[in-house]
Formats: C-alpha cells, sequence, structure tokens
C-alpha cells in the first residue's frame, strides 16, 4: 500500500506524448516525452483524498497532436494521494479486451472515441503478419486510434508521434481481478479500466527505463516505465495534471503537498529512504523523504522508495 498525495482528473488529455512519446500514455498513453501541456479534458478535476491502499497511475495519451489521453486508476494514502487519470466518461466499449470477443480476424482494442484519452474499447482489423511483443511496430493516425500491426493481445505503446512507430506491449491476461504478466513485467490497469498493459517493471530511483519514466503502476504494488509526457516542463515544483507530466525522478502531487503549488498538482522527486540523509533530495520548502508505501506494505525490492512531500 502507499501513501500518496494522489490528484484525481477527470478526463484529461495531456499533450504528453504527443509530441515526444506518443503512448504517453501508459498507460493512458505513452510515457514518452511530449510537451507536458496540461491536458485539455470533458470534466474538469475531480480529487480522490481516498487514504492507503489504492494504486496510482496516470499517464498521458498517444496522439501524435497536442492532445492525449491519460490513464486513470484509483488510487489511496493516508493523508497524500498521486495523480489518477480520467474515467472515461460515457464512451461506449465495443469489446472486451481480456476476453477478445471480436469477430474472427479482429482485435479488441483500447482507443480514444474523442480523440484525446483512451476511453472505450473497439474492435480492430488484425494486420497481415501481426508483430510479436517486443516487436517494432505503426500505428495508422496516433497512438490513441486503436488502429496498428500488433498482433491480438496486444498493442503499439511508446509510441513516437513524429514517425507513428513504437512497440508492441502485451495486454495483461487473465482476468481484471486477478491480472497477470509474464515475468519482470507488471499489469497497469487504467482509464477506466480500458487501458491494460504488462509494462516492464522498473527502479523509480535508478529511472532504470529506456526512453520513458519510471513512476507508480496503476493497480499494481510496482513501478512501471510510461511515457514521458512532461515536454519542456516537468522541474519539481513545476505544475502538472497526469502523473507522467514530470521528468523522470519526478512524480505529480497533488497541490496539498506543497506550500506554494497554484495548480491542481505540481511535480516533486522521488528520494531514497537509504540514503545517510534521504531529506537532502528534497529541494522544495517544507518537504521530507516519506516512505511510498505503508510501513510493512513495501516489496522487498521497493523498501528504499521514498518521495518528497508533506508527512502524514
Amino acid at each position: 500500500m502507499k501513501r500518496v498525495f494522489i490528484l484525481s482528473l477527470s478526463a484529461a488529455l495531456a499533450s504528453a506524448c504527443s509530441t515526444s512519446d506518443g503512448d504517453a500514455s501508459d498507460d493512458a498513453a505513452t510515457s514518452a516525452a511530449d510537451t507536458a501541456a496540461p491536458a485539455t479534458g470533458d470534466d474538469g478535476p475531480v480529487f480522490d483524498g481516498t487514504g492507503p491502499g489504492g494504486t496510482v497511475g496516470g499517464d498521458a495519451g498517444q496522439t501524435g497532436d497536442t492532445d492525449d489521453g491519460a490513464d486513470s486508476s484509483g488510487g489511496a494514502g493516508t493523508g497524500s494521494t498521486f495523480l489518477v487519470m480520467p474515467d472515461g466518461g460515457s464512451a461506449i466499449n465495443e469489446c472486451n479486451q481480456w476476453t477478445q470477443d471480436c469477430p474472427k480476424g479482429e482485435k479488441c482494442m483500447p482507443w480514444a472515441s474523442d480523440g484525446g484519452s483512451w476511453n472505450a474499447t473497439r474492435c480492430s482489423e488484425i494486420a497481415d503478419n501481426p508483430g510479436q511483443v517486443g516487436d517494432v511496430c505503426s500505428v495508422e493516425g496516433s497512438g490513441a486510434s486503436g488502429i496498428d500491426d500488433c498482433d491480438i493481445s496486444s498493442m503499439c505503446y511508446y509510441v513516437d508521434p513524429e514517425t507513428n512507430n513504437g512497440t508492441c506491449v502485451s495486454m495483461c491476461f487473465g482476468a481484471p481481478e486477478a491480472p497477470l504478466c509474464d515475468p519482470g513485467f507488471a499489469c497497469s490497469i487504467s482509464n477506466d479500466g480500458v487501458l491494460t498493459l504488462c509494462r516492464a517493471e522498473c527502479d523509480p530511483l535508478i529511472q532504470d527505463c529506456d526512453n520513458s519514466v519510471c513512476l507508480p503502476a496503476a493497480g499494481a504494488d510496482a513501478f512501471v516505465c510510461i511515457v514521458d509526457a512532461s515536454g519542456e516542463a516537468g522541474a519539481a515544483g513545476d505544475p502538472c495534471e497526469f502523473l507522467n507530466s514530470c521528468d523522470g525522478g519526478n512524480l505529480c502531487l497533488d497541490a496539498s503537498a506543497f506550500t506554494d503549488c497554484s495548480a491542481s498538482g505540481c511535480c516533486s522527486q522521488f528520494c531514497d529512504l537509504t540514503e545517510k540523509d534521504p531529506d537532502s533530495a528534497c529541494t522544495l520548502p517544507a518537504h521530507e523523504c516519506v516512505a511510498y508505501f505503508e510501513e510493512g506494505e513495501a516489496p522487498p525490492q521497493l523498501a528504499h522508495v521514498g518521495f518528497c512531500g508533506t508527512p502524514a
């Protein structure tokens, strides 16, 4: 369980990923860099404020223009909360990614029915000689179009909006209540269940992702590689609206974790609890290094992870 300042935004579209990664937004779509311009969305911000135990999600979509979808996940933390993404609004789900119930020759894919955030599912034709997980892939239109050349139960993610090329990533398998991924990957379920991806696990203090950033997985006690949607902004103290709107090594926290954040959320740093002086990593006023997970709840390999914020 995490203790975090989670800000829940409804249907926001991040420019994230649109200029640099295209997939930002996990989880919502790409996790790569884009112009972290605050997203424009269907609904306004909604603040979560629930307690510990939830997970944080929120990456911005991959549209290839200035707005991208973001992922949404619940989140909980005593006193604090991270940023999570849109709930999909009233969009219609045409199919089920878990059962792949589309007609033969088609696959169930997440897409942005409004041109912004992944908010629905649709049946798309499976390409001839489709790409397998890990292969280079391409999308039609944008990373959130729901049309790509990856095989069934996978989608083109980490999309570069300039080339529309990305990497085939597996969708989670199993069932929503018991999601599964191959070893080394964690299932991140976001955007009101529309986006279900097996993303590579990582260490947020090392930032050991290729061309993406290491951030909390929506729905799992893990950190995964997500498209960087920060663009030119994203430093500690900068305003943000999506989990992946901050530079690598930072994450988006609710404004209540700051003394001078004038936006709905601002970027703050990760910190290492095992350092002799963990608070030294925190450069913003009144911040100190706080354990990301509740005591006794951290996976062994992540027990050292903290974030700079206001103690609960």
